[in-house]
């Protein structure tokens, strides 16, 4: 198998599915925003109009406002934004937000395996995570694999967070 780098450490190919072999994580700059305002509006508008939440301008300029490149990781494979993460510290814990993936890189293990990784970095300091998702999101099961659960809701959003190795607790129940 080959080996894939992360964020400039090489890391075997086996830690993601084969599709998702060979992907980076390099710093945002101030230049990625229009780029990942786009894909954000393109991933989130089926969950968006389901909700009847769906503006096609509101949907770019939360990216905008919220944008924070000294705190996101643009994922790449190739020469390709294939999707983006964004690790913000709030109070005693870490946010996890804008997370996209590519439509077409969705669904092969990419996901999972920036979210190991992401998770790994923020078990590693003993930080828990939270996150809001859409109600209904398919993207809720996603973050239920790796350890999140559901801390609070509304009609719009499901808040979850997950503690320092949750994700290896989970793995150690038969």
């Amino acid at each position: 198998m080959t080996s894939g780098t992360r964020s400039g450490v090489t890391v075997p190919a086996m830690a993601a599915s084969a599709s998702a072999q060979g992907w980076v994580l390099r710093p945002a700059v101030a230049a990625d925003i229009e780029v990942i305002a786009e894909l954000r509006a393109t991933v989130m508008r089926a969950d968006l109009e389901r909700l009847g939440r769906y503006d096609e301008h509101r949907v770019r300029q939360r990216l905008r406002d919220s944008f924070s490149p000294r705190h996101t990781s643009i994922v790449m494979i190739d020469r390709e934004l294939a999707g983006c993460v964004t690790i913000r510290p709030a109070e005693s814990r870490q946010w996890l937000e804008h997370f996209y993936l590519a439509p077409h890189r969705q669904g092969q293990g990419l996901g999972s395996a920036v979210l190991r990784t992401v998770l790994g970095r923020t078990d590693a300091r003993g930080t828990t995570v939270g996150l809001n998702v859409l109600q209904g999101s398919a993207a809720r099961r996603l973050y239920e694999r790796h350890g999140f659960v559901v801390e609070a809701q509304d009609p719009i959003d499901v808040f979850m967070v997950r503690p320092p190795g949750a994700s290896e607790a989970r793995k150690a129940w038969p």
